[in-house]
Protein backbone atom coordinates (compact mmCIF):
# COMPACT_ATOMS: atom_id res chain seq x y z
CA UNK A 1 0.00 0.00 0.00
CA UNK A 2 1.29 3.40 -0.90
CA UNK A 3 0.56 6.37 1.31
CA UNK A 4 0.80 9.84 0.17
CA UNK A 5 2.89 12.36 2.10
CA UNK A 6 -0.15 14.01 3.66
CA UNK A 7 -1.62 10.78 4.78
CA UNK A 8 1.71 9.77 6.36
CA UNK A 9 1.85 12.89 8.45
CA UNK A 10 -1.70 12.39 9.59
CA UNK A 11 -0.87 8.80 10.53
CA UNK A 12 2.14 9.85 12.53
CA UNK A 13 0.12 12.48 14.38
CA UNK A 14 -2.53 9.91 15.18
CA UNK A 15 0.13 7.48 16.41
CA UNK A 16 1.69 10.26 18.59
CA UNK A 17 -1.67 10.97 20.14
CA UNK A 18 -2.12 7.33 21.01
CA UNK A 19 1.51 6.97 22.31
CA UNK A 20 1.63 10.23 24.45
CA UNK A 21 0.13 8.69 27.58
CA UNK A 22 2.62 5.84 27.41
CA UNK A 23 5.56 8.19 27.09
CA UNK A 24 4.29 10.43 29.88
CA UNK A 25 3.96 7.43 32.17
CA UNK A 26 7.48 6.25 31.33
CA UNK A 27 8.81 9.76 31.81
CA UNK A 28 7.14 9.98 35.18
CA UNK A 29 8.58 6.60 36.07
CA UNK A 30 12.02 7.81 35.11
CA UNK A 31 11.58 10.95 37.15
CA UNK A 32 10.36 8.92 40.11
CA UNK A 33 13.30 6.55 39.79
CA UNK A 34 15.68 9.49 39.62
CA UNK A 35 14.11 11.11 42.66
CA UNK A 36 14.19 7.82 44.53
CA UNK A 37 17.84 7.42 43.59
CA UNK A 38 18.60 10.94 44.79
CA UNK A 39 16.74 10.33 48.05
CA UNK A 40 18.59 7.06 48.52
CA UNK A 41 21.88 8.83 47.78
CA UNK A 42 21.02 11.54 50.32
CA UNK A 43 20.20 8.89 52.93
CA UNK A 44 23.37 7.03 52.08
CA UNK A 45 25.42 10.24 52.38
CA UNK A 46 23.84 10.97 55.76
CA UNK A 47 24.75 7.45 56.90
CA UNK A 48 28.28 7.94 55.52
CA UNK A 49 28.56 11.28 57.32
CA UNK A 50 27.22 9.69 60.50
CA UNK A 51 29.65 6.77 60.25
CA UNK A 52 32.47 9.17 59.40
CA UNK A 53 31.73 11.24 62.53
CA UNK A 54 31.62 8.06 64.58
CA UNK A 55 34.90 6.92 63.07
CA UNK A 56 36.55 10.31 63.80
CA UNK A 57 35.25 10.20 67.35
CA UNK A 58 36.47 6.64 67.77
CA UNK A 59 39.87 7.64 66.35
CA UNK A 60 40.10 10.58 68.76
CA UNK A 61 39.17 8.31 71.67
CA UNK A 62 41.76 5.79 70.52
CA UNK A 63 44.48 8.42 70.36
CA UNK A 64 43.46 9.72 73.80
CA UNK A 65 43.62 6.18 75.15
CA UNK A 66 47.08 5.71 73.63
CA UNK A 67 48.31 8.93 75.28
CA UNK A 68 46.83 7.83 78.61
CA UNK A 69 48.51 4.44 78.29
CA UNK A 70 51.87 6.09 77.60
CA UNK A 71 51.35 8.45 80.54
CA UNK A 72 50.40 5.58 82.84
CA UNK A 73 53.36 3.57 81.62
CA UNK A 74 55.71 6.47 82.41
CA UNK A 75 54.09 6.93 85.81
CA UNK A 76 54.34 3.21 86.53
CA UNK A 77 58.05 3.24 85.70
CA UNK A 78 58.46 6.19 88.08
CA UNK A 79 56.57 4.32 90.80
CA UNK A 80 58.75 1.26 90.30
CA UNK A 81 61.87 3.40 90.63
CA UNK A 82 60.43 5.08 93.71
CA UNK A 83 59.50 1.74 95.28
CA UNK A 84 62.99 0.40 94.60
CA UNK A 85 64.51 3.50 96.17
CA UNK A 86 62.24 3.20 99.20
CA UNK A 87 63.13 -0.47 99.53
CA UNK A 88 66.83 0.40 99.49
CA UNK A 89 66.25 3.24 101.98
CA UNK A 90 64.33 0.88 104.25
CA UNK A 91 67.17 -1.62 104.15
CA UNK A 92 69.64 1.18 104.88
CA UNK A 93 67.60 2.41 107.84
CA UNK A 94 67.29 -1.09 109.21
CA UNK A 95 71.06 -1.49 108.97
CA UNK A 96 71.57 1.88 110.63
CA UNK A 97 69.30 0.85 113.48
CA UNK A 98 71.40 -2.27 113.96
CA UNK A 99 74.56 -0.15 113.85
CA UNK A 100 73.07 2.27 116.37
CA UNK A 101 72.44 -0.56 118.79
CA UNK A 102 76.08 -1.58 118.47
CA UNK A 103 77.24 2.03 118.74
CA UNK A 104 75.13 2.61 121.86
CA UNK A 105 76.93 -0.29 123.52
CA UNK A 106 80.33 1.14 122.60
CA UNK A 107 79.82 4.89 123.01
CA UNK A 108 79.47 5.01 126.80
CA UNK A 109 82.76 3.17 127.50
CA UNK A 110 84.43 5.48 124.97
CA UNK A 111 83.00 8.59 126.67
CA UNK A 112 84.15 7.36 130.09
CA UNK A 113 87.68 6.73 128.78
CA UNK A 114 87.79 10.16 127.16
CA UNK A 115 86.59 11.81 130.37
CA UNK A 116 89.21 9.99 132.43
CA UNK A 117 91.94 10.99 129.96
CA UNK A 118 90.80 14.60 130.06
CA UNK A 119 90.95 14.66 133.86
CA UNK A 120 94.47 13.22 133.90
CA UNK A 121 95.57 15.66 131.22
CA UNK A 122 94.34 18.65 133.22
CA UNK A 123 96.07 17.35 136.35
CA UNK A 124 99.39 17.02 134.53
CA UNK A 125 99.09 20.32 132.65
CA UNK A 126 100.35 23.70 133.84
CA UNK A 127 97.88 25.06 136.44
CA UNK A 128 96.15 27.84 134.50
CA UNK A 129 92.45 28.63 135.04
CA UNK A 130 92.20 25.78 137.55
CA UNK A 131 88.70 26.65 138.82
CA UNK A 132 87.21 27.10 135.34
CA UNK A 133 88.67 23.87 134.01
CA UNK A 134 87.72 21.91 137.14
CA UNK A 135 84.13 23.16 136.95
CA UNK A 136 83.91 22.13 133.30
CA UNK A 137 85.22 18.68 134.17
CA UNK A 138 82.76 18.29 137.06
CA UNK A 139 79.84 19.32 134.83
CA UNK A 140 80.85 16.64 132.34
CA UNK A 141 81.02 14.02 135.10
CA UNK A 142 77.56 15.01 136.30
CA UNK A 143 76.15 14.97 132.78
CA UNK A 144 77.43 11.43 132.10
CA UNK A 145 75.08 10.03 134.75
CA UNK A 146 71.99 11.91 133.58
CA UNK A 147 69.32 9.84 131.82
CA UNK A 148 67.69 12.89 130.21
CA UNK A 149 70.81 13.62 128.13
CA UNK A 150 71.30 11.57 124.99
CA UNK A 151 74.53 9.74 124.32
CA UNK A 152 75.02 11.90 121.24
CA UNK A 153 74.84 15.04 123.37
CA UNK A 154 77.22 13.56 125.94
CA UNK A 155 79.71 12.75 123.20
CA UNK A 156 79.33 16.23 121.68
CA UNK A 157 80.03 17.89 125.03
CA UNK A 158 83.13 15.75 125.58
CA UNK A 159 84.45 16.69 122.13
CA UNK A 160 83.69 20.35 122.86
CA UNK A 161 85.76 20.16 126.08
CA UNK A 162 88.64 18.59 124.15
CA UNK A 163 88.44 21.38 121.59
CA UNK A 164 88.59 24.04 124.30
CA UNK A 165 91.66 22.40 125.83
CA UNK A 166 93.23 22.14 122.39
CA UNK A 167 92.67 25.86 121.73
CA UNK A 168 94.53 26.78 124.90
CA UNK A 169 97.73 25.58 123.26
CA UNK A 170 97.37 28.10 120.40
CA UNK A 171 96.58 31.29 122.33
CA UNK A 172 98.02 33.66 124.92
CA UNK A 173 95.90 34.85 127.80
CA UNK A 174 96.00 37.27 130.72
CA UNK A 175 93.66 36.94 133.67
CA UNK A 176 93.51 37.95 137.31
CA UNK A 177 93.09 35.43 140.07
CA UNK A 178 94.38 34.38 143.48
CA UNK A 179 97.71 32.67 144.00
CA UNK A 180 98.16 30.51 147.08
CA UNK A 181 101.72 30.51 148.38
CA UNK A 182 101.94 28.52 151.57
CA UNK A 183 99.27 29.88 153.88
CA UNK A 184 99.04 33.15 151.97
CA UNK A 185 96.58 34.02 149.21
CA UNK A 186 97.53 36.95 147.03
CA UNK A 187 95.84 38.55 144.02
CA UNK A 188 98.06 38.45 140.94
CA UNK A 189 97.93 38.74 137.18
CA UNK A 190 98.61 35.52 135.28
CA UNK A 191 100.14 35.37 131.79
CA UNK A 192 99.78 32.15 129.82
CA UNK A 193 101.79 31.57 126.65
CA UNK A 194 99.96 28.67 125.05
CA UNK A 195 100.98 25.63 127.05
CA UNK A 196 104.64 26.57 126.92
CA UNK A 197 104.84 28.73 130.04
CA UNK A 198 102.78 30.30 132.80
CA UNK A 199 103.78 33.43 134.70
CA UNK A 200 102.40 35.58 137.47
CA UNK A 201 103.02 39.12 138.64
CA UNK A 202 101.83 40.91 141.73
CA UNK A 203 99.48 43.79 140.99
CA UNK A 204 102.11 46.32 142.15
CA UNK A 205 104.78 44.60 140.04
CA UNK A 206 106.89 43.88 143.09
CA UNK A 207 107.16 40.15 142.37
CA UNK A 208 107.21 38.06 139.21
CA UNK A 209 107.32 34.29 138.98
CA UNK A 210 106.93 31.34 136.60
CA UNK A 211 105.64 27.76 136.94
CA UNK A 212 108.27 25.06 137.21
CA UNK A 213 107.04 21.90 135.47
CA UNK A 214 109.62 19.66 137.13
CA UNK A 215 109.13 20.73 140.72
CA UNK A 216 105.44 21.63 140.30
CA UNK A 217 106.11 24.87 142.17
CA UNK A 218 106.38 28.59 141.45
CA UNK A 219 109.82 30.06 140.92
CA UNK A 220 110.39 33.74 141.65
CA UNK A 221 112.04 35.44 138.68
CA UNK A 222 114.63 38.15 138.61
CA UNK A 223 113.35 41.73 138.48
CA UNK A 224 114.94 41.86 135.02
CA UNK A 225 111.82 40.12 133.68
CA UNK A 226 109.34 42.47 135.35
CA UNK A 227 108.83 44.74 132.34
CA UNK A 228 108.75 41.83 129.87
CA UNK A 229 105.93 40.10 131.79
CA UNK A 230 104.11 43.41 132.18
CA UNK A 231 104.32 43.99 128.41
CA UNK A 232 103.16 40.42 127.83
CA UNK A 233 100.09 41.05 129.99
CA UNK A 234 99.26 44.19 128.00
CA UNK A 235 99.68 42.33 124.69
CA UNK A 236 97.43 39.48 125.85
CA UNK A 237 94.76 42.01 126.85
CA UNK A 238 95.16 43.70 123.46
CA UNK A 239 96.25 46.89 125.15
CA UNK A 240 99.53 46.87 123.20
CA UNK A 241 100.68 45.70 119.79
CA UNK A 242 102.34 42.28 119.55
CA UNK A 243 106.05 42.50 120.27
CA UNK A 244 109.03 40.32 121.07
CA UNK A 245 109.14 39.19 124.69
CA UNK A 246 112.35 38.08 126.39
CA UNK A 247 111.16 35.72 129.13
CA UNK A 248 112.48 32.46 130.58
CA UNK A 249 110.95 29.46 128.87
CA UNK A 250 111.18 25.87 130.14
CA UNK A 251 113.46 23.66 128.06
CA UNK A 252 111.73 21.22 125.76
CA UNK A 253 111.52 17.71 127.11
CA UNK A 254 113.60 15.16 125.24
CA UNK A 255 111.71 12.52 123.32
CA UNK A 256 112.65 8.97 124.18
Amino acid sequence: MVFSQGKLVILMVLMGLFMAPVWAEKLQQAINIDMATNNAAIKSQKKIDKYSDQAQKALAEYRTAIRQIKTLDTYNRYLRTLINSQTEEKASLEQQLKDIETTQQEIIPLILRMLDSLEKFIQLDIPFLPEERLQRLNRLKEMINRADVTNAEKFRRIIEAYQIENDYGKTIEAYRSNLVVGDNKISVDFLRLGRVALYYQRLDGSETGSWNRETKTWDILSSDYRNAIRNGLRIARKEAAPDLLVVPVPAAESVK
